[in-house]
């Protein structure tokens, strides 16, 4: 692909400040649009099963909005605008696209192409047993919202090899838009029919792949800011020529970024003026989409960041949950928490030098307040000379 002329040359320092603004950690926090605000401004919130300090769903707006409540967070999702309101819509859908994410409702139409891409899969690794496909249909359509084992047991591991045959007929009709999640109860899905909780208006797959592709192209350098091709494919799992065949005329512009090496792109608007404001300082889902992206992550923040939760134990260096600490719009540390009663325990401190200390007690003290913990213990620093420092800020801090 020929890259068109830049129309802005960026300095590192500019082209992280523009990533923060995007993602909602630089400037006054849109509280009066709330978690919903969040999920529109990203485009995508990524679910996870791992819960330490909370789900990651409930930690992406935490993160931009402070001490929301974990039962505003759920119901700003699934809750319909109007309650007791039939049908019960919620704002959100829960569909492939980082990984597994919740999307604002409004998106729907835009992954028409991918709900194809299902449906015209030529083969699949599950069997579907004859006629289960229909009977889960059939099933929703009589009773109404289920659970995978209301409709006829789900197995008790989360291994697809050893999911029951109307689990895999309900996820199957799930990815082929037929049937969607309209809430999570605990971990479970609550499965409901597209043509019930999806409004009427975007209940339709007539755009074309290439306007979806370019809508989500855009999407993704908005909530980006700026991104190589590469950064821009990754937010919603794009194929690197599906990015190269839309966006043109996508409505980014190209850029370029110091010391990125590779042609970028830029949201117009971000561009319009100077990230100013104030810097959120806050722990870090490790699948947040500040740094859901390893390689944009050292780009941007010289920051080495990698899940260990599936690292042997005896391999990990930062710890099971490491929660990266942004402050003063940088990584400044790392936090691997955990909860025993009301005290959260920092099992594992990395710290970036001294001046990072009160950033990471304040980060810590933040959370542990939201999560309802009275106590934060301090286990292992990587650096012992700031372990003091570090427990006397904490007690300063809390006192």
């Amino acid at each position: 692909m020929t890259t068109p002329h830049p129309t802005a040359d960026l300095s590192a320092d500019e082209a992280r400040r523009i990533a923060l603004r995007a993602q909602g950690f630089l400037g006054a926090p849109d509280r009066r649009s709330g978690v919903r605000g969040v999920l529109r401004h990203l485009g995508a919130i990524q679910l996870d099963t791992i819960s330490v300090l909370a789900r990651s769903h409930e930690l992406v707006p935490y993160a931009r909005l402070g001490a929301v409540g974990r039962k505003t967070v759920e119901d700003a999702y699934w809750k319909p605008a109007i309650p007791g309101t039939p049908p019960a819509r919620p704002h959100a859908f829960e569909y492939w696209s980082h990984a597994a994410c919740i999307l604002p409702i409004e998106e729907w139409p835009h992954f028409a192409f991918r709900r194809r891409a299902y449906r015209d899969r030529p083969h699949w690794n599950q069997e579907l047993p004859d006629g289960t496909y229909d009977q889960v249909i059939k099933q929703l359509r009589a009773e109404g919202p289920l659970t995978a084992t209301e409709l006829g047991g789900a197995k008790k591991t989360n291994d697809w090899w050893d999911w029951s045959g109307s689990k895999v007929a309900v996820e199957r009709a799930l990815m082929y838009g037929e049937v969607v999640c309209v809430e999570r109860r605990g971990w479970k899905r609550l499965y409901d029919l597209a043509e019930r909780a999806i409004p009427e208006a975007l209940l339709h797959d007539e755009l074309d792949d290439r306007e979806c592709l370019r809508r989500l192209v855009r999407l993704a350098g908005q909530s980006l800011g700026v991104g190589t091709r590469a950064d821009i494919a990754d937010y919603h799992r794009l194929k690197a020529e599906q990015v190269d065949a839309v966006i043109a005329d996508s409505g980014l512009v190209p850029v370029t970024v110091e010391g990125w090496g590779k042609p970028a792109w830029a949201d117009p608007a971000a561009l319009e003026t100077t990230p100013r404001g104030r810097h959120r300082t806050t722990l870090l889902s490790p699948f947040d989409s500040l740094i859901w992206e390893r390689a944009r992550t050292e780009r941007i923040f010289g920051f080495t960041h990698r899940l260990e939760a599936y690292v042997p134990k005896q391999k990990r260096i930062h710890g099971y949950f490491a929660m990266p600490v942004l402050a003063g719009g940088r990584l400044v540390g790392r936090v691997d928490p955990a909860r025993e009663g009301r005290t959260l325990v920092a099992r594992q401190v990395t710290l970036d030098g001294p001046k990072a200390v009160p950033a990471v007690a304040q980060a810590l003290v933040e959370a542990a307040t939201w999560v309802d913990c009275t106590d934060v213990r301090v286990e292992r620093v990587d650096a012992p000379g700031l372990r003091e420092p570090l427990v006397s800020e904490l007690a300063r801090a809390t006192g």
